[in-house]
C-alpha cells in the first residue's frame, strides 16, 4: 500500500503542467497522431496550463490583501476559519487507505462505462480525483466502513460523469471548446441548480428584461465595457472597500498605491486569462479531432469527451467578472448567516478562487453577469453553512494529515469543503455533529431543489421530443 501512494504522490506532485502533457501526447498516440503533432499538442497543453496558473496566482496574490484587510474593515468575527481548497485536499490523502482503491477503481469505473455507453466522457483530469476521495474520507472518518467509503466516491463520480455529458453541449456553445466536458465535481454539482434558479429569473418582471453578458456591455459603453476595463473597475471597486479606511487614517500613499495595484492587477487578469486559455485550446482540438475521427471510423455514431478541469473555462470574462462581484456579497452573506446561526465560517482563502464557483452561475444565462451574481449569492450562502456543518469532521481530517492549523482557531473549514455538494448529500445520513438541524434543513431543500431541476433537465425534454415527433408523423400522415 505505502509502494502504490508513493507512486500516487509522485504522479500528483507532478502537477497538471507535467502530468497533462504526458496524458495528451499519451492519448494523441493512442489515436494515432502523429509522433511530432502529438508532442507539439501536448508541450501547448502544458505550457497553456502554465499561463492559468500564473494569472490565478495573479488573482491570488491580488486579491488575498484586499480580502484580509476587508475582513478587518468590516469587523468580521466567526469562529470559523476558511483555510482554503488546500486543506480539503489535505483531508482527502490522509486517508491514505482509500486513496489508491479510488483512483484504481474510479478509472476502470470510467471507462466501463464508456465501454456500456452509459458515459461519453473520459476523464483525464487526474489530479482532482482528490474531489472524489474528500467525500469517502469523511465516510470513512463517521464510519469506519471501508466498503461504504470507496461505494459513495464511485457512485459520485458515475453521477459527475453523467452530468458531464448532459452539460457538454453547453460548455462546448458557450465556452466555445468543442469535444469538451467538465466533470469537475466540486462545481459541476452546482450546474442543474443554476440552471433551476435560471429559469426562476426568467419569471421575475424587471430582472428577466436585464443583459449584461460582456458582449452587450461592450456594444453599450465602448471602451468601457472591455473586458480589461471591467476587470480595472472591479478591482477599484474592491480596492476602494478594502483599502479607502487607510486613506481616511491619513496613510494616503499606502492606500492609493494598494487601490490602484488591485485595480490594475484584476484589468491584467480578464485580459490575459481568456488568452492562456486559447493557447490550450490550441494544444487540445488536434486530440479532440482526432479523437472523434478515430471513434467515428470504429464506433460508427459514438462521441467521446475529453473531462477536464472547470479552470480550463474559469478565464471567461462573465466568470472572473462574477467571481470578483461575489466577494464582497460572500462576506456580506456570511454576517448575514451568522445572525440567524447558520453560518460560523469566516471567508478568507477560498475568496480569490470564486471565479471556479461562477462558471455554474453564468453558462445557463450566456455570461450575465447580474443573473450570475444572483445565482453566485445562493450559491456561496449554501455553500458557508455547508462548510459550517461539515466544520468539525474536516478539522479531524486536517489534523490528522498534520495540516498547520492557524492561530487562534479551533475549527478550520473552506468554501470549498462547502462547494461539495454530491459528496455532503451521500455523507449527512451518516454523521451526527453539531448543526444538525441545520444541517438536514440544507439537505431537505436541496433535494427538493435537484428534484425539481431533475425533472425540468431530463423529464421536460424527453416529453416535448415525443410531442415533437408525435407532431410530425400527424404531420405527415395529413399530407
Amino acid at each position: 500500500m505505502d509502494a502504490i501512494m508513493n507512486v500516487i504522490n509522485f504522479i500528483l506532485d507532478l502537477g497538471a503542467t507535467i502530468m497533462m502533457p504526458i496524458i495528451i501526447f499519451i492519448m494523441a498516440l493512442i489515436f494515432r497522431v502523429k509522433v511530432g503533432k502529438a508532442l507539439r499538442a501536448g508541450l501547448t497543453v502544458g505550457i497553456g496550463f502554465i499561463g492559468i496558473n500564473l494569472v490565478i496566482d495573479l488573482m491570488v496574490k491580488t486579491l488575498g490583501p484586499a480580502i484580509s484587510s476587508m475582513v478587518e474593515n468590516l469587523n468580521i468575527n466567526l469562529s470559523i476559519m476558511d483555510t482554503g481548497w488546500p486543506t480539503a485536499a489535505a483531508a482527502a490523502f490522509s486517508a491514505t487507505n482509500i486513496v489508491p482503491w479510488i483512483f484504481g477503481l474510479g478509472i476502470l469505473l470510467n471507462i466501463v462505462l464508456i465501454a456500456l455507453k452509459f458515459t461519453k466522457t473520459l476523464n483525464i483530469d487526474m489530479w482532482n480525483y482528490w474531489q472524489f476521495i474528500f467525500g469517502a474520507a469523511f465516510i470513512y472518518a463517521a464510519t469506519d466502513n471501508f466498503i461504504l467509503s470507496i461505494g459513495i466516491a464511485l457512485l459520485t463520480l458515475l453521477i459527475t460523469l453523467k452530468l458531464a455529458d448532459y452539460t457538454a453541449p453547453k460548455v462546448q456553445e458557450f465556452f466555445g471548446m468543442p469535444g469538451i466536458s467538465l466533470p469537475h465535481m466540486q462545481t459541476l454539482a452546482w450546474a442543474p441548480i443554476g440552471m433551476f434558479l435560471d429559469k426562476v429569473i426568467d419569471k421575475v418582471p424587471g430582472l428577466n428584461k436585464l443583459n449584461a453578458d460582456p458582449d452587450t456591455i461592450q456594444k453599450r459603453f465602448g471602451v468601457m465595457g472591455e473586458p480589461i476595463m471591467i476587470g480595472t473597475i472591479l478591482g477599484g471597486v474592491i480596492g476602494l472597500l478594502a483599502f479607502f479606511p487607510m486613506i481616511i487614517n491619513g496613510n494616503v500613499e499606502e492606500g492609493i498605491g494598494s487601490i490602484l495595484t488591485t485595480s490594475i492587477s484584476l484589468g491584467a487578469v480578464m485580459l490575459i486569462f481568456p488568452r492562456m486559455i486559447r493557447l490550450l485550446m490550441e494544444g487540445l482540438l488536434p486530440i479532440s479531432d482526432a479523437a472523434r475521427d478515430f471513434l467515428n471510423k470504429r464506433f460508427p455514431g459514438r462521441e467521446l469527451l475529453i473531462g477536464l478541469d472547470s479552470a480550463t473555462v474559469v478565464g471567461h470574462p462573465a466568470a472572473v467578472a462574477t467571481g470578483l462581484l461575489l466577494v464582497p456579497i460572500t462576506l456580506l452573506l456570511a454576517v448575514v448567516l451568522s445572525f440567524v446561526g447558520v453560518n460560523e465560517l469566516l471567508p478568507f482563502a477560498d475568496l480569490s478562487v470564486l471565479p471556479f464557483y461562477a462558471v455554474w452561475a453564468i453558462v445557463w444565462s450566456r455570461g450575465n453577469i447580474i443573473r450570475g451574481a444572483i445565482i453566485g449569492a445562493f450559491f456561496m450562502g449554501t455553500m458557508l453553512m455547508i462548510a459550517t456543518f461539515i466544520a468539525p469532521l474536516q478539522t479531524a481530517l486536517a489534523e490528522a494529515a498534520n495540516f498547520a492549523m492557524p492561530e487562534g482557531s479551533s475549527l478550520v473549514s473552506s468554501i470549498a469543503g462547502g462547494s461539495f455538494l454530491l459528496a455532503w448529500l451521500f455523507m449527512l445520513p451518516f454523521v451526527s455533529i453539531n448543526g444538525w438541524t441545520a444541517g438536514l434543513a440544507i439537505a431537505v431543500a436541496v433535494v427538493v431543489i435537484i428534484t425539481i431541476v431533475s425533472y425540468i433537465m431530463f423529464f421536460i425534454p424527453k416529453q416535448r421530443k415525443r410531442e415533437f415527433e408525435k407532431g410530425e408523423v400527424s404531420n405527415k400522415k395529413a399530407m
